[in-house]
């Protein structure tokens, strides 16, 4: 009687963890992109910011470094715990969470009355960040099926690529406009009537769902790669401007060391869950299972899928930085001026990343992920071209180079996190959803400090853009070599009725 009760239960639950594609309510899909909006467009309005909020708050060099670095920081320390979170205590509950949390923390910041109070209310901006995004990766996983599934995921793609893209451009006219006066702070306080709206729909718009046995936090675990990727990105993220002191290649191998425990800790504790389940005939609520369930590298999609997500944002956050750097720096323009220029990389990305779920309907993930890769190199290509060609000449002779690029990005960025997650079982959604975030955000850090190699050991502006895009081209090659790794079917659309 026990038995089947328990049964009857593990399939309710499992049921829940993944509903239909078609119950998931209309406005799901605005509540989670609003979020996504919100981090990623956070991640790059600051360095608009910066020049102003440094004369406003008497904020130093390391101060305003800290405003940029507090945030990444902290969400890439917490993305696998928190994927972890929303598996046990219900994904949209963590995912509210996240965003009041994100909500408060940017009003505290556009009212930070000190540099230090700034940088702290940026570290608990990047944890709420944190908490939301494995969870947003989860709902769209798990609420959705079919075809359904590709558009929610390419709508995705379009949304960060737009924060990412446009960041620069919204900062610049906030701080032109200087609405009422608040300068700078325009940029963070515009998350908080947005932040608010998207809460007051959070309960009506957003199924719950959670891993069926709703698993315990491993607190090794969290301990672990708590400090591995603490010790990983920090010096990434300050070694470039102090020069690599001793204390960078410590932390790194420190690191190295910790990720490693914490490899082995997870694949026995994987091993004793199972076996713990094998021998009982129920699961108990609050049993122990690892953050990172190693049954997910088993999956050939899975793991190349990672590697691809890798190669990919090793090259975003990078990108941004080096054409930022090249049109203030290099060519003399304004953070407005700059932005326009980007419209030329975003109006490629619009065009491509609204109709990616047609092409992956008809090419499947891997081969429009090929194609994507080649136009991204294409255009890095022609930006190496321009950078060298028309030193000189008119700012505007790197758009043709940018459109492009802008094309290939907007048919990498939804399949390449599709393919990663589309052979995932629902229970594990989001355990594999914090380990896709945190490739993301690591794959950033890692790729900035790499290309920041190369900008910088050039001897004048033209030459550093030249070699860093000439470079990126060459990582876009590597990205397409690596889909090859994915299998034939990865990624191919779900039949309506799978969640």
């Amino acid at each position: 009687m026990s038995t089947a009760l328990d049964t009857r239960r593990s399939a309710e639950a499992a049921a829940a963890a993944a509903p239909k594609a078609a119950t998931a309510p209309r406005g799901l899909l605005l509540v989670v992109l609003t979020a996504t909006f919100m981090t990623s467009l956070d991640v790059f309005v600051v360095n608009v910011a910066v020049p102003s909020l440094q004369a406003d708050l008497g904020a130093g060099p390391a101060a305003v470094q800290w405003v940029m670095a507090g945030f990444s920081l902290a969400l890439a320390a917490g993305l696998v715990t928190a994927g972890r979170l929303g598996d046990r205590y219900g994904r949209r509950r963590v995912f509210a969470l996240g965003l009041a949390l994100f909500t408060l923390a940017s009003a505290a910041c556009g009212l930070a009355p000190t540099a230090g109070a700034l940088v702290g209310s940026r570290v608990v901006q990047g944890l709420a960040a944190a908490l939301m995004g494995p969870q947003v990766l989860a709902i769209l996983r798990t609420a959705f099926g079919g075809a359904a599934q590709a558009r929610a995921f390419a709508r995705y793609g379009l949304t960060m690529g737009v924060g990412a893209v446009f960041g620069q451009l919204i900062g610049g006219l906030l701080i032109r406009a200087d609405l009422l006066g608040l300068g700078w702070r325009s940029c963070f306080l515009i998350n908080l009537p947005i932040g608010l709206a998207a809460l007051a729909l959070v309960r009506r718009c957003l199924p719950e769902s959670r891993a069926p046995q709703r698993p315990g936090l491993d607190p090794v675990g969290v301990l672990l790669v708590t400090l591995g990727l603490t010790a990983l990105v920090l010096p990434l993220i300050q070694g470039p401007g102090l020069d690599w002191p001793l204390w960078t290649g410590l932390c790194l191998a420190a690191s190295l060391a910790l990720l490693a425990a914490f490899a082995v800790h997870q694949h026995r504790t994987t091993r004793a869950t199972r076996a713990t389940r094998t021998t009982r005939t129920t699961t108990h609520i609050g049993d122990t299972a690892p953050l990172v369930d190693t049954r997910l590298f088993r999956s050939r999609a899975f793991s190349a899928g990672l590697l691809a997500q890798l190669a990919f944002w090793l090259g975003q956050a990078s990108f941004f930085l080096v054409l930022a750097l090249h049109l203030q720096f290099g060519r003399g323009l304004d953070a407005l001026g700059a932005g326009l220029v980007f419209t030329a990389i975003g109006l490629g990305y619009l065009i491509t990343s609204n109709t990616t779920h047609l092409v992956t309907a008809r090419l499947g993930e891997p081969r429009t992920i090929t194609v994507g890769g080649l136009l991204m190199a294409a255009g890095l290509g022609l930006l190496a071209l321009a950078a060298y060609g028309a030193a000189d000449g008119s700012v505007w002779w790197l758009a043709p180079g940018l459109f492009v690029d802008g094309l290939g990005m907007g048919l990498v960025i939804a399949p390449v996190t599709t393919v990663a997650l589309a052979a995932v079982e629902p229970q594990l959604a989001g355990s594999a959803a914090g380990v896709v975030a945190t490739v993301q955000q690591v794959g950033g850090a890692v790729g900035i400090a790499l290309i920041g190699l190369v900008y910088y050991g050039a001897g004048d502006a033209t030459a550093a853009f030249g070699r860093s895009v000439t470079a990126l081209a060459v990582l876009e090659l590597v990205l397409v070599g690596l889909v090859r790794l994915l299998p034939r079917t990865a990624g191919r659309s779900q039949s309506p009725g799978r969640g």
